[in-house]
């Protein structure tokens, strides 16, 4: 017989699947896999999986790309209705690569339950299942979310898919071109930090995913994104190292400079320099304010400007210190 993929995308839950799995097919051979587990039992894993020693592997979508294993023709994906349509077609393509039959068995909700998006998705993909099918899949996709309304309904997300701060910043900008007001540049601040910040080819090999992953980082305009996006790399790719977590560092300071009004940030082990944007800061009496309160490490300097004078052990302290001030001007309402 073939052997099994079961997909179950929660990390926290998977283990707690298996052992149902387990208790349902006490004879069943299962081996578990996600982006979490160190590189080398996930390879050791997967090399189990691949020599026929598990019958059925518990997984996470990680298997969505880059797995070829012919003698897997079957499998079952939980919840599959918060998948999207483009995830199903490429977790269904994970088997039927060989001559044998091939299954795929969706597990969803009680389909009063079901969005009529996901309905739709479903439909879809149970319409087209035959050999070269991608182009039909991705044509019913389009519809399904629609196309060229950036707020509209026809657009998958609404607000919540360009973050309510850009909802927010497109509103205002349309409201001062009616009013005939002057629309001020978008703050796009410079951070400085004494740390590296890339993603390691060691990470991510493939030149075109680190590319991808640079590009959604550079639109990231509030904390939760980035938060999910962090945690999508550590599911898919393993922990992350620590050049990579510097660099969510820095988007995370980019994110609370434009809510400070801050234009640049410089850091060093013994001092932070912020500038601030005249042109965004709407209350420069709270930068006032603070330098006062913190009169022993703070100090206003000439043309918009915030020393503080800090005591970092390394690069990495001196990035949690500027992260602390930043999120106290947020705090306080600079903007």
């Amino acid at each position: 017989g073939g052997q099994i993929f079961f997909v179950h995308n929660n990390i926290h839950k998977i283990h707690f699947i298996a052992n149902h799995i387990q208790k349902l097919v006490p004879e069943a051979r299962l081996g578990i896999a996600h982006g979490r587990m160190t590189p080398e039992s996930l390879e050791n894993e997967m090399m189990r999986f691949v020599n026929r020693e598990i019958d059925m592997l518990v997984c996470t979508r990680i298997i969505e790309s880059g797995i070829d294993i012919p003698s897997a023709n079957t499998i079952f994906i939980n919840r599959a209705d918060m998948f999207g349509l483009a995830q199903l077609y490429q977790l269904r393509g994970r088997v039927g690569r060989a001559d044998e039959q091939a299954y795929a068995y969706l597990f969803i909700p009680k389909e009063s339950a079901l969005g009529r998006d996901a309905q739709k998705r479903l439909k879809v993909l149970m319409e087209h299942s035959d050999l070269g099918s991608g182009f039909q899949i991705a044509m019913n996709d389009l519809k399904i979310r629609g196309g060229g309304s950036a707020l509209g309904v026809s657009q998958s997300g609404h607000i919540s898919a360009i973050g309510y701060d850009m909802f927010l910043q497109l509103m205002e900008q349309a409201v001062a071109e009616l009013k005939g007001e002057p629309i001020p540049e978008p703050l796009n601040p410079e951070i400085n930090i004494p740390v590296s910040c890339f993603l390691p080819e060691t990470y991510l090999p493939d030149v075109d995913q680190r590319m991808s992953i640079y590009r959604r980082l550079s639109k990231v305009t509030d904390i939760k994104s980035l938060s999910d996006i962090k945690d999508e790399l550590t599911d898919r790719f393993g922990p992350m190292p620590q050049e990579a977590e510097n660099l969510v560092l820095k988007i995370m300071l980019r994110i609370y400079a434009i809510k400070a009004g801050v234009s640049r940030l410089d850091a060093t082990e013994t001092a932070i320099r912020l500038m601030f944007s005249a042109t965004h800061i709407t209350r420069p009496e709270v930068i006032i304010e603070m330098a006062r309160e913190h009169s022993d490490t703070m100090e206003l300097l000439p043309g918009d400007g915030l020393k503080v004078s800090i005591a970092a052990k390394n690069g990495r302290g001196a990035v949690v210190m500027s992260k602390k001030i930043l999120k106290e001007l947020v705090l306080r309402g600079t903007c």
